[in-house]
């Protein structure tokens, strides 16, 4: 019992410091036509200090879903209609949301059409609502650090982790020192960030403002972001430093 107690209340701990980075509560929709279980997760959920919305109706989930989303408890078998079409479908409108299947489908076959259809996790009942309340944990620490390793400005998208950047949908391959030195500026948006800053941060080495190749790398980056018909989106502030986005 002392675990069980110390695991909720890590939990507990866990979904606050979401909360307490992004600013406001973790919203859950669960999509399940047993009554019963619905009650049992809606509670459940809200007690682990989360919102929780609940919904037997794929037509209504749908409706539901224009507003924001982060996680979705969907059942695979719905009286108007299929939770695995329902899932193809969300995935491709571009909706991103967490989406964890919990159904009595429990095939391998049906695992992985789960999965491949956009799911992120598969939970087969019957289960335990604690391991439930587990896997929910886990796959809202996995995005938290997965969004914190976004980094976006204007049009302007970088991936921390995967090392890839993209101007809106064209890839722009960078060398590491490139990359490292527009991660530097896309941490601070619209900010001057000096050159001593820029030696410092993606050189190590302060006496790197002596020599010009901080502007060498900074021109070459400029060039592989410019994409015709954009507006130019790395500026030079004279006398001041470097800037991304902001000015128009």
């Amino acid at each position: 019992m002392a675990s069980e107690a110390g695991a909720q209340c890590f939990g507990r701990d866990l979904e606050a410091k979401i909360q307490e980075e992004s600013g406001q509560m973790t919203n859950v929709l669960i999509i399940e036509d047993q009554p019963n279980l619905l009650r049992s997760l809606a509670q459940a959920i809200k007690e682990a200090g989360m919102e929780a919305t609940g919904t037997d109706s794929l037509q209504q989930a749908t409706e539901l879903c224009k507003s924001p989303v982060d996680l979705i408890i969907l059942d695979l078998m719905l009286s108007d209609g299929s939770g695995l079409t329902w899932l193809q479908q969300f995935r491709s409108q571009g909706h991103s949301a967490l989406v964890l299947i919990l159904t009595a489908k429990d095939s391998v076959e049906d695992r992985i059409a789960g999965l491949d259809c956009g799911a992120d996790d598969y939970v087969v009942k019957p289960f335990a609502l604690s391991e439930l309340l587990a896997r929910i944990r886990a796959l809202l620490r996995r995005d938290a650090v997965t969004s914190s390793a976004i980094l976006l400005v204007e049009d302007v998208r970088m991936d921390l982790l995967n090392r890839t950047v993209h101007r809106g949908s064209a890839r722009i391959d960078l060398p590491q020192k490139q990359f490292d030195l527009l991660a530097c500026l896309m941490k601070q948006p619209q900010e001057i960030i000096s050159r001593q800053a820029i030696a410092e941060t993606v050189w190590k080495d302060s006496s790197a403002t002596w020599t010009n190749v901080i502007e060498v790398q900074i021109n070459q980056l400029r060039r592989k972001l410019h994409i015709q018909g954009l507006p130019a989106v790395l500026h030079t502030v004279r006398g001041k430093g470097y800037q991304i986005g902001g000015i128009r």
